[in-house]
């Protein structure tokens, strides 16, 4: 029998399909509650949060880096200016490959040895989202150009204008004015919130000499804009911009004429001159020979630049003037005399008896004169001055005594900082009783104060001691602390000044007499290398110091010494005696004659009251007549 017929069931397919309607009714309530859910969550809830991720997107606040401050020598010549140059930068988060780029790049302009390693390092370092890093700086026109037919290629890749350090006078005051470099893994791990704030879009920061000590003035405080960037970053429009404000000037008492005579002066010696305005402690001239290029620092120096200049026996990247220590051989006796007549351990009309040394009561060391016959039968201060005799300077040192000695010299800032506003200076040392027992572990000997007394042994002192000193007696006791900047911006750098007090009139008096006697005296050790011609009047005195130690009762052998262990040369001098304007401190390095470093102060003193009177004769002698400058022939 066949099966039989099933009817539809209409009602239970009804029942079915209206709960299955109902179940999709639901899902989609729900995924329209979830949608809505997500979109009151967007537009309400988080809707400040996405508005400034989406504007983050669209625009960016980019650093203005300020403009560095310049440096001007007295005259107004601009000894560290801002030259514009293009810089290629890029932009990590704007490009999808860096190493395929920067292999791109290497094809299209020439890279520096270190460039890229450089880059790398300062990728690593802290920096803002969307911050330009450089690569390559002083790019050419021809590399601008491939760079721009190349754009579409480089994304990220950008060539910004700017301005880097520039120094018009090269290596002429490398020592004192300094240089800017890259800032460096070090630095930036010392720098505080406010720090990153002020460097953001600066590169570059004060390495050595003005540029360091100043760097505060001369960084100057950053700016900011608002800018609004397509997808690819490039800049649409600029929404808002606070201008970034420019470094401070600084004048220096610096002359940059006088500076150029000293080192021309100087030739090839390796050495150090410093020029000091006696009046305001003011620094003319600073010189360290030899010297280098700064410009080489500023966007970094290759290796093969680096490794030439710290591996070279001429030191030229130490700073003589206030780094290196030297024995300031007989420089210190017209000091030591003027301590020893306030002191009144001698007077003027005090005399010694000279066979040409020294010897201590009780013991067979002879300490030797530089004369081997001595200076005559008697000598006084006057003469042991004028003539640079030891023995007469042993015998003083012995009866004054260390103690006296030391308290008298440290006025004079020997043994200590002058307070010279550039960075890394060092003290020297005036030796003291407690200074060789801290040192040394060892008592005070009188063989000790007798070293002193001809400014060996134990004394080392910088150039610009040496000058700070002369200054100081030219000033009769006004110590004026040196300083290289006159202003800062406007405002008027003001000198520290100490008083040594209670020194009588007639001993100051006589103390000048004995130093104009060594240039003008017929028997005075400057006499006849600078003294015969002088048109003006000028107080000095010479100087030798030892270089490697000569055994007892044997010669000096110039010509059995090799040329680095020969003596060195010095030489201290103000001028015009009866107004003196300039003190001058030189040495030369292993130059064995003090007529040498004669020579050199001289010049740079001629030179300086040269310019001092064309400056005289250009100064403005009415609102309405005015001079014209002239530069005098030579």
């Amino acid at each position: 029998m066949p099966e039989p017929q099933h009817l539809k069931d209409h009602y239970q397919e009804a029942r079915l399909f209206k709960r299955r309607l109902i179940v999709a009714g639901l899902i989609i309530v729900l995924l329209l509650g979830v949608l809505v859910a997500r979109l009151y969550n967007l537009q309400v809830v988080n809707y400040d949060l996405y508005v400034t991720q989406s504007d983050r997107n669209r625009v960016q606040v980019q650093p203005l880096p300020p403009t560095r401050g310049l440096i001007f020598d007295r005259n107004g010549t601009l000894l560290a200016d801002n030259r514009p140059t293009y810089t290629l930068t890029i932009i990590k988060e704007q490009v999808k490959n860096l190493p395929e780029t920067l292999d791109l790049i290497g094809r299209l302009v020439e890279l520096r040895e270190g460039d890229i390693e450089e880059f790398e390092k300062r990728l690593k370092q802290r920096r803002r989202p969307y911050e330009a890093v450089p690569l390559s700086y002083r790019l050419t026109e021809e590399e601008i150009a491939r760079l721009a037919v190349n754009e579409y290629r480089l994304p990220g890749v950008k060539v910004a204008a700017e301005l880097v350090r520039d120094y018009p006078l090269n290596e002429m005051l490398a020592h004192s004015v300094g240089y800017v470099g890259r800032i460096n893994d070090r630095e930036l791990s010392s720098f505080d919130e406010e720090n990153y704030r002020r460097y953001s879009g600066t590169h570059t920061i004060g390495k050595i000499g003005l540029e360091r000590q100043y760097e505060d003035e001369l960084l100057g405080e950053v700016g900011y804009q608002y800018v609004e960037t397509n997808a690819r970053g490039r800049v649409l429009r600029v929404l808002e911009s606070i201008a970034p404000e420019p470094g401070k000037n600084l004048k220096l008492y610096l002359d940059a004429d006088l500076q150029r005579e000293a080192i021309e002066a100087m030739g090839e010696y390796r050495g150090a001159v410093v020029a000091l305005d006696v009046h305001t402690g003011g620094v003319l001239s600073m010189v360290s020979t030899p010297s280098y290029n700064p410009n080489l620092f500023v966007t970094g120096i290759s290796y093969k630049d680096y490794n030439a200049l710290n591996n070279s026996l001429d030191l030229p990247l130490f700073n003589r003037t206030i780094q290196a220590q030297y024995p300031p051989g007989s420089t210190v006796k017209p000091m030591l005399g003027l301590a020893g007549l306030h002191n009144r351990v001698v007077d003027p009309g005090y005399s010694v008896r000279d066979p040409g040394f020294y010897q201590l009561e009780g013991e067979k060391r002879l300490y030797r004169d530089w004369k081997r016959q001595g200076h005559g039968r008697r000598v006084d201060l006057m003469q042991a001055v004028t003539e640079s005799c030891d023995t007469y300077f042993y015998d003083l040192a012995f009866h004054m005594g260390i103690d006296r000695m030391h308290e008298f010299g440290v006025q004079f800032a020997l043994g200590s900082r002058t307070g010279i506003d550039i960075p890394s200076e060092r003290k020297g040392i005036w030796p003291s009783r407690e200074w060789k027992r801290a040192v040394r572990g060892l008592p005070w000997f009188p063989g000790d104060s007798l070293n002193v007394g001809i400014g060996q042994g134990d004394v080392l002192t910088t150039p610009l001691q040496l000058a700070v000193m002369t200054a100081t007696i030219a000033n009769r006791g006004h110590y004026i602390e040196p300083h290289l900047v006159d202003k800062i911006g406007d405002e008027k750098f003001e000198k520290k000044e100490h008083v040594i007090t209670d020194i009588s009139k007639k001993n100051w008096d006589f103390i000048f007499s004995t130093m104009e006697n060594v240039v003008h005296g017929r028997h005075g050790t400057a006499h006849n290398s600078i003294g015969r011609d002088l048109t003006y009047r000028m107080a000095g005195k010479t100087g030798t110091a030892q270089v490697v130690g000569i055994a007892q009762g044997e010669k000096y052998d110039s010509e059995a010494l090799a040329e680095r262990q020969r003596d060195h040369a010095l030489f201290v001098a103000f001028a015009p005696v009866d107004d003196p304007k300039i003190a001058v401190a030189v040495i030369v390095e292993n130059g064995e004659k003090s007529s040498k470093a004669a020579g050199v102060a001289r010049k740079v003193i001629d030179r300086y009251l040269e310019l001092e009177s064309l400056r005289e004769d250009n100064m403005p002698q009415s609102p309405i007549n005015q001079p014209v400058a002239v530069r005098a022939e030579r």
